[in-house]
């Protein structure tokens, strides 16, 4: 199961189901997402498999269209503003966990400036995707690690991610998306928000 998170918000943005990490299902959850996607500057950020970076190169491609008299195919033109990092683990022999983390596509600074504006801080990562994979994990068991409860068919996991997938962006409440009210004199309460879809 693949998936894919919208960090500002923490809005989950859907997942492919496969037998198999492949090339397939890596490009199918890329295009998800390219689908999704407005023409403004977008930071990717990916684990260690290089397939995720292909994948999303071809994914955010457009067709330009042919010239008066040409005859050849139509060009493929990458869009503008798309920036690519990537995060790889690796552990040692001695049981160091060593983690490299690459720019792709793009420029440290612009990078920093897009980590800025929808974390806050920090740096190069892949920590909310992996939270994201531990809560469905957690929530639907027959992703648990060592369960008895195995999905039989691929449709059933499918019906599941999406069952536990809009229960996460529309029921569940999330920390980190709450807000400050303030109530005159008796101080300031907390306002619960769920995820939501970006308002611009």
């Amino acid at each position: 199961m693949a998936l894919a998170i919208w960090v500002p918000t923490r809005l989950w943005m859907g997942g492919v189901v496969s037998r198999k990490r492949d090339m397939h299902s890596i490009q199918s959850l890329a295009d998800k997402v390219r689908q999704m996607a407005l023409c403004r500057p977008l930071l990717l950020a990916v684990d260690g498999l290089a397939s995720y970076v292909s994948a999303f190169r071809d994914a955010f491609q457009s067709k330009f269209p042919r010239q008066a008299g040409e005859t050849e195919r139509c060009k493929m033109v990458s869009w503008p503003d798309i920036y690519s990092v990537q995060v790889v683990k690796q552990h040692h022999v001695e049981g160091v966990l060593h983690v490299e983390r690459r720019i792709v596509q793009g420029t440290k600074d612009i990078v920093e400036s897009l980590i800025q504006k929808t974390q806050g801080k920090g740096m190069i990562n892949t920590a909310f995707i992996e939270r994201l994979n531990v809560t469905f994990r957690q929530r639907f068991s027959p992703l648990a690690r060592r369960s008895r409860n195995l999905a039989q068919q691929a449709q059933t996991l499918l019906a599941g991610m999406y069952l536990v997938g809009c229960f996460y962006n529309f029921c569940d409440y999330h920390h980190s998306l709450r807000l400050k009210l303030s109530v005159g004199s008796f101080g300031y309460r907390w306002v619960q928000r769920t995820r939501r879809l970006p308002q611009n």
